[in-house]
């Protein structure tokens, strides 16, 4: 029997990357998975990856900015599979950008992605669980939001923001059952962080170094954390932060 049976989840950001590997691992382990993302092709494309398997997903266009597309999503999802278990918040963008570097504009864009999508999705799924007698939110924040650094001033503000929203609805929701934690990356090799930090090998071992374990993380590394939290084995887990980045904030 799977860790995830008789589950349903809706995972944001899921046509690629971390999100298309914890939808694959989430199917595999029982759960039928809905995959909502703007990148409609790749999200297809990963929905017929995981049926061809055997598993049981649905892709559906989502623009996590928008409180319509959530509820559209939402929607979608219930009438599915008759229920709503487990939400990630997995969608996000990455800056580099320094506070005097960083326009309006681009702080408006990476916190509306980053930190309005999560509270979006939170507040959207929560109703559906509140039905369903509980559920597991899992929010994917990063170790830029436990730590300040050089550079990526707006995506730091989000990633925090993602860690203290989280402890808020861990709080306001625990004596319904429905939990909320946040998973803390270290850097990882996905398609949001290759054009930056792994543009070439020199970056690449740059950002190894950064790691006691000397390598840059995986998306297994992350989908096998985000699956605890979402199923029963962490259900004395709420408002808690899981890090996995190779020991980078232990330095």
């Amino acid at each position: 029997m799977g860790r995830l049976e008789d589950k349903v989840a809706l995972i944001s950001g899921g046509a690629r990357g971390m999100g298309a590997v914890e939808a694959k691992l989430f199917a595999g382990e029982g759960a039928r998975v809905v995959i909502g993302d703007v990148l409609d092709d790749e999200g297809r494309k990963t929905e017929a990856q995981i049926n061809e398997i055997g598993g049981e997903c649905l892709f559906v266009h989502l623009d996590v900015t928008s409180e319509s597309s959530w509820e559209q999503a939402v929607a979608a999802t219930v009438a599915r599979f008759g229920k709503l278990d487990i939400l990630v918040n997995n969608a996000g963008i990455f800056r580099t950008e320094g506070v005097e570097e960083t326009s309006g504009e681009l702080w408006d864009q990476v916190m509306e992605i980053n930190a309005k999508g999560v509270f979006l999705g939170t507040k959207l799924a929560i109703p559906e669980m509140r039905k369903a007698g509980g559920g597991s939110i899992v929010n994917i924040s990063s170790v830029a939001g436990l730590t300040g650094g050089t550079g990526s001033a707006a995506y730091r503000a989000s990633k925090g923001a993602v860690r203290l929203f989280t402890k808020s609805t861990a709080i306001q929701y625990a004596k319904e059952d429905i939990r909320a934690n946040s998973v803390h990356p270290g850097i990882i090799e996905t398609p949001m962080t290759a054009p930056n930090l792994m543009a070439d090998q020199e970056r690449r071992d740059r950002s190894a170094a950064r790691h006691p374990l000397g390598r840059v993380g995986q998306p297994e590394d992350v989908a096998y954390g985000v699956l605890f939290l979402a199923s029963d084995e962490s259900s004395f887990m709420t408002g808690s932060e899981l890090v996995i980045d190779g020991g980078l904030t232990a330095q």
